[in-house]
């Protein structure tokens, strides 16, 4: 059984090394900062080539409710012409999270569907990517809605 576990760990590892062996503009991870409508922490992985994941996790909290939510997002990347570093992206992905309703303390399920258009820069002599995108969402629960607010400015390091 050891001997099983140990040969799909290696199996994993050597997948996960050859998938990430393409960049797909300038770094193959980014961890850093999300700022905008909510704030939190992302990060972006490459699946090579032009396509990426990136992983957020956030809150939003004003005078009615407060929420953190994980959202997975899918994107692909196209370089802008004559502009080294600079790419446009678009994808979809999801969220799930918690909504806490101040006016009478009770909670529920955040569940939406999420798309993402928006431009990334790396720059070339630091470990140091931006990207401002936006990132609506129809909202599954706990409510039925189209929350278009989703503009946000990410700053990371890359590695």
């Amino acid at each position: 059984m050891k001997k099983v576990f140990t040969i799909l760990c290696l199996a994993v590892i050597a997948t996960l090394a050859i998938q990430f062996s393409s960049k797909a503009q300038g770094y193959d991870n980014a961890i850093g900062g999300r700022f905008g409508a909510a704030n939190g922490v992302t990060f972006k992985t490459t699946l090579g080539g032009n396509k990426m994941i990136d992983l957020i996790a956030n809150f939003r909290s004003n005078n009615n409710y407060n929420y953190f939510r994980v959202t997975g997002l899918y994107e692909i990347y196209n370089p802008i012409q004559n502009a080294a570093g600079l790419n446009w992206y678009y994808g979809i992905g999801g969220s799930i999270g918690t909504a806490k309703w101040k006016y009478d303390d009770s909670s529920d399920l955040y569940l939406s569907v999420d798309g993402v258009l928006g431009l990334d820069y790396k720059f070339a002599d630091a470990p140091i990517n931006i990207s401002l995108d936006w990132k609506p969402a129809i909202e599954l629960a706990p409510d039925t809605d189209f929350d278009a607010s989703g503009v946000g400015l990410s700053l990371r390091f890359t590695f």
